[in-house]
C-alpha cells in the first residue's frame, strides 16, 4: 500500500513556465465559459514561478494577444519595451559588419516584438492563472510518471523530500505527492526528464528525426545609463567560434537600464576543448561588445540548453492520457530565435482539446485533436518554412551555410518550397577525439568584464540541499576515468557551464567528482555527453538556481 497521499484533478501540468501557465489560463478560460467545474493543477519544481526561467528574451506576442488579447493594459512587464531597433552584426576578432536587414525575410526583422524578462512573464502569467482558479504548486517536482491498469497515463508523483544522499530518511522526511489526472500536459522545457520517459514508453520519437541542442549562457549587466537604448537589439555571428562550432551572440537593451546579454554554442560541435562558459566570456572582449559594457557591473548569470531541432524534430504530441506542450516538444523557430509564442500557442490547442475531450466525458485517451489542430495552425506553417536552415548550417560552415540557408527561408517565404527536409544528427556523436583535436587557449579572467564559472554559479542564486541523492545520475561510473578521459579528455569539465564535474587526483589515482550543487539545470551533460551515460533527474523541489528576472 502507498504511503503517499493522492489528489484528483481533471488536468495536472507539469512545468510552470509559458506553455505551461498558458495551458492553465486556457482551460479556465474554457470552463468558465462554458459555466463548468474544471480543477487545474501545475507542479512547478522551481522555489518560485520564474525561478528556473531564462530566455533571451525577445518575444513575438502573438500566442500572447490569443490568449490574452488585452495583457498591454493590463500592467504586464513585456510591455515596458518594446523593440525599437534589430541590428546583426558578423564578427571578426576586432572588427564588425553589419548585415543589411533587407536581405533578410521580413519576420527575423523583429517588428512588433518586445524584449524582456521571460520569468517576469511567467509571474504575470501565473498571477492570472490563480485568478482564474488554477492551483500552482512552485517547489514541488514531478519525479514519476504513474500509469493506470491500461498503460495510460494517470498522472504524476512528486519527489520525496527529506532524503538523505544514502536514501536513508532524514528527520524531516515527507513522502511524495500523487496527482491523478484525466489528462497529463508536460510542459518541462527543454529535454524534460520526464518527457525522456514518456517518449520512450510510447515510442514517441518514431517518426521524428532526432532532437538537436544549443546552450545558451546568459548574464544581465547594469550599464552606463549614456549607453543604454532601450528596445535596441543586437545579434551577432562569427568569431570568437572556429570551424567545427556554430553559434552567435545576443545583446538586448531592456528595462530599468539593463542589457541582457549571452552567447549560444550548438551543441554539435566537434572539438573537445571547447568550453561554451568560456566562448561567453570571450566574446564580451570584443571591442563592440565591451564598449557597451565598460563601466557596467554584472547582475545575474545563468545558462539553459535549446531545443535547435525544428519541425522535423518534434515528435508525435500525444499519448493515452498525456501531451508534450511548449519547448517540451521543440517549437523553437531558430533562424528567429524566438519559440515563447509557438510554445503558448501549442498549450492553446492542448487546452482546447483536453476541455472538449472532459466536456464527452472521455478521460485518458489521445488528444489526437491537439495533433490535428497543431498541423492545420500557423505554429507547423512556421517551423516548417525554416526546417532547413540549422542542418545546412551544419553542413556548409557558417559562411556558406548562412548563404544557403538565406535562400531557403526567402524561397519558403515566397511560397517555392523546397521539395525535401534535411535531417539531423545526434549531438552526443560529433565529438572528435581529443588526440585529433586542439586544446584552446582560454583568457584568464579579469573579474570585470569577464568571470570564472564558480562566481557566476554564485550570481545565479543556485542551491541544493547537499545531503540528498545526486541528481546527476551514471549509468556506468566507470566510463568518466576509464573512456570519456582518454578518448575525449572528459568534456563535461568543459561543455557544463557551472562547474559540476571535475577529474580531480593525480596519475593513476584519478576520481570523476561530481559538484551537483552547482547545476544550474542546464541538461547540457544530459546532451552531449558521448556515450549518453549521465542521467538528469530531479533532486528535490525547489533546489537549483533562483533567477530574480532572467
Amino acid at each position: 500500500m502507498s504511503e503517499r497521499e493522492s489528489m484528483p484533478y481533471d488536468v495536472v501540468i507539469v512545468g510552470a513556465g509559458p506553455a505551461g501557465l498558458s495551458a492553465a489560463i486556457r482551460l479556465k478560460q474554457l470552463a468558465n465559459e462554458a459555466g463548468a467545474e474544471l480543477a487545474v493543477c501545475v507542479l512547478e519544481k522551481g522555489s518560485e514561478v520564474g525561478a528556473h526561467i531564462l530566455s533571451g528574451a525577445v518575444i513575438d506576442p502573438k500566442g500572447l494577444d490569443e490568449l490574452i488579447p488585452d495583457w498591454r493594459d493590463q500592467d504586464c512587464p513585456l510591455a515596458a519595451t518594446p523593440v525599437t531597433e534589430n541590428h546583426h552584426w558578423i564578427l571578426s576578432a576586432k572588427g564588425k559588419s553589419a548585415f543589411p536587414e533587407f536581405i533578410t525575410p521580413p519576420y527575423l526583422h523583429n517588428k512588433g516584438t518586445y524584449t524582456g524578462s521571460l520569468g517576469n512573464l511567467c509571474r504575470w502569467l501565473a498571477g492570472k492563472a490563480e485568478e482564474l482558479g488554477v492551483e500552482i504548486f512552485p517547489g514541488f517536482a514531478a519525479a514519476e510518471i504513474l500509469y493506470n491498469g491500461d498503460g495510460s497515463v494517470q498522472g504524476v508523483a512528486t519527489g520525496d523530500m527529506g532524503v538523505a544522499r544514502d536514501g536513508t530518511h532524514k528527520p524531516d522526511y515527507q513522502p511524495g505527492l500523487e496527482l491523478h489526472a484525466k489528462y497529463t500536459f508536460f510542459a518541462e522545457g527543454c529535454r524534460g526528464h520526464l518527457t525522456k520517459q514518456l517518449m520512450r514508453e510510447f515510442d514517441l520519437a518514431k517518426d521524428a528525426q532526432p532532437q538537436v541542442y544549443g546552450i545558451g549562457i546568459k548574464e544581465l549587466w547594469d550599464i552606463d545609463p549614456a549607453k543604454h537604448v532601450p528596445g535596441k537589439v543586437i545579434h551577432t555571428q562569427g568569431w570568437p567560434l572556429d570551424e567545427g562550432a556554430n553559434g552567435g551572440g545576443f545583446l538586448y537593451h531592456q528595462a530599468d537600464g539593463q542589457v541582457a546579454l549571452g552567447f549560444v554554442v550548438w551543441l554539435n560541435y566537434t572539438n573537445p576543448y571547447l568550453s561554451p562558459f568560456q566562448e561567453m566570456q570571450r566574446w564580451k572582449t570584443h571591442p563592440a561588445i565591451a564598449e557597451i559594457l565598460k563601466g557596467g557591473k554584472r547582475v545575474s548569470y545563468g545558462a539553459r540548453a535549446i531545443s535547435d531541432g525544428g519541425w522535423q524534430s518534434v515528435p508525435k504530441l500525444v499519448a493515452p492520457g498525456a501531451a508534450l506542450i511548449g519547448d517540451t516538444a521543440g517549437f523553437l523557430n531558430v533562424p528567429r530565435i524566438k519559440g515563447t509564442h509557438t510554445s503558448m500557442k501549442s498549450a492553446m490547442m492542448a487546452a482546447d482539446a483536453a476541455f472538449a475531450a472532459i466536456q464527452a466525458g472521455r478521460t485518458s485517451d489521445e488528444l489526437t485533436a491537439y495533433t490535428e489542430a497543431y498541423e492545420a495552425s500557423w505554429v507547423y506553417r512556421e517551423l516548417r518554412g525554416v526546417r532547413n536552415v540549422v542542418p545546412l548550417v551544419k553542413k556548409f560552415g557558417d559562411t556558406w551555410g548562412t548563404m544557403f540557408a538565406g535562400v531557403a527561408m526567402w524561397m519558403e517565404h515566397l511560397g517555392l518550397r523546397w521539395p525535401f527536409t534535411m535531417k539531423h544528427h545526434p549531438d552526443n556523436e560529433s565529438l572528435r577525439r581529443a588526440d585529433q583535436s586542439k586544446p584552446i587557449d582560454y583568457p584568464k579572467p579579469d573579474g570585470l568584464l569577464t568571470f570564472d564559472r564558480l562566481s557566476s554559479v554564485f550570481v545565479s542564486n543556485t542551491n541544493h540541499e547537499e545531503d540528498q541523492p545526486v541528481h546527476l545520475t551514471l549509468k556506468d561510473p566507470e566510463i568518466p576515468i576509464k573512456f570519456n578521459l582518454p578518448v575525449y579528455a572528459e568534456p563535461a569539465q568543459r561543455y557544463c557551464p557551472a562547474g559540476v564535474y571535475e577529474v580531480v587526483g593525480e596519475g593513476d589515482d584519478l576520481r570523476f567528482q561530481i559538484n551537483a550543487q552547482n547545476c544550474v539545470h542546464c541538461k547540457t551533460c544530459d546532451i552531449k555527453d558521448p556515450t549518453q551515460n549521465i542521467n538528469w533527474v530531479v533532486p528535490e523541489g525547489g533546489g537549483g538556481p533562483n533567477y530574480p528576472n532572467m
